[in-house]
């Protein structure tokens, strides 16, 4: 089947790479001028670079499936630039990380304005896509998803990516294969800001489970002197462990209730670097886990977790060093409280 794809980034150009490698015929076009030319000359065969987007469109048999990977702040920008060179019938697909409302308001548009079908698919992967696979989370039309089927089972993982649940002697649907037609548009994208919400409620735990481990040899680092600003630890001899972190890492990777692919880059990350010195903490949100929290407070639903995990992302990046600030301010106008240096 042959698929254009606009945006050659971390993950578009291995989709590229694993839909060539799949048989599927791909039109390439990154604004980057270099990106096409130098992705096709690296596969050989089945990628036809564009210059531009009129090139990219004439490149394209009718109808086209138009398959687009850019960031969720271009993608209106992204389709203004090139719906009115599609033709009826023609399908845009965001593979992005969408707001699912706007998924269904470019669909409305779309359709009713120039008949062109419109398809949100929340795809996670990775830079390890290539190689793995990519989940695929699909909103829009039956039909239409129906006839993009070739290049959804592709780019999914292998049915053998995760065991087969005991008892269970049939395969329902595409589930198994990792990917599912989820519902209309923004079914997709919804599915996804969920799974990226969760994602980051377990990537905190990991992470703060870890530190309670790297941590636990306080008791032979803390001095004897005390002060009026610090509660005591009072049984140093509790805490003198020097756990391996990456050593745990792989022991939980082992019949453990907790083994996840997250755990596995933990384990990697340690070998890499015990220290994680090449890393200063500050960890960005791309939109999901907030969208993921409105829609839970819409729905009336509480979400605990997920909203601790997104405000300490929000603390890593010093959002909360003003009121750090004022808490100490606070505390010494009351009790004259100097902070410790």
């Amino acid at each position: 089947m042959q698929l254009g794809m606009i945006g050659l980034g971390r993950m578009g150009a291995n989709m590229v790479r694993r839909l060539v490698r799949g048989k599927h015929e791909c039109v390439v076009y990154d604004v980057s001028p270099k990106a096409a030319p130098d992705l096709a000359a690296q596969e050989k065969s089945g990628i036809t670079p564009a210059t531009t987007l009129d090139d990219f469109v004439q490149k394209l048999k009718t109808p086209r499936a138009v398959w687009m990977m850019v960031p969720a702040g271009v993608v209106d920008a992204t389709i203004k630039s090139i719906e009115d060179k599609l033709s009826p019938g023609d399908i845009l697909i965001d593979g992005g990380n969408s707001n699912y409302t706007d998924d269904i308001r470019r669909a409305k548009r779309l359709l009713a304005e120039k008949k062109i079908h419109y398809v949100d698919c929340g795809t996670s992967g990775g830079v390890w896509g290539l190689d793995r696979g990519y989940c695929q989370m699909i909103g829009g039309e039956t039909s239409v998803v129906k006839s993009l089927d070739p290049i959804f089972a592709t780019l999914a993982p292998a049915r053998d990516s995760a065991p087969k649940l005991p008892g269970k002697d049939k395969s329902v649907g595409t589930s198994e294969h990792g990917y599912l037609h989820c519902g209309p548009n923004g079914a997709g994208h919804f599915v996804k800001m969920v799974h990226n919400g969760i994602e980051y409620g377990l990537m905190a735990a990991y992470a703060e489970g870890f530190n309670i481990l790297r941590h636990a040899n306080i008791g032979s680092k803390q001095g004897t002197g005390h002060d009026a600003e610090t509660t005591p630890l009072r049984d140093p001899d509790l805490y003198k462990f020097d756990f391996p972190l990456g050593e745990i890492a792989e022991l939980w990777r082992r019949g453990s209730v907790i083994p996840s692919w997250l755990l596995d880059l933990c384990a990697i990350s340690f070998m890499k670097d015990p220290e994680l010195s090449n890393f200063s903490g500050k960890v960005s949100d791309s939109g999901e886990g907030r969208w993921t929290i409105q829609a839970a407070i819409d729905e009336g639903v509480p979400a605990h977790v997920l909203t601790a995990a997104l405000y300490e992302r929000f603390s890593s990046r010093g959002e909360a060093d003003f009121g750090d600030k004022l808490l100490s301010a606070m505390r010494f106008e009351f009790g004259g409280h100097h902070e410790k240096k």
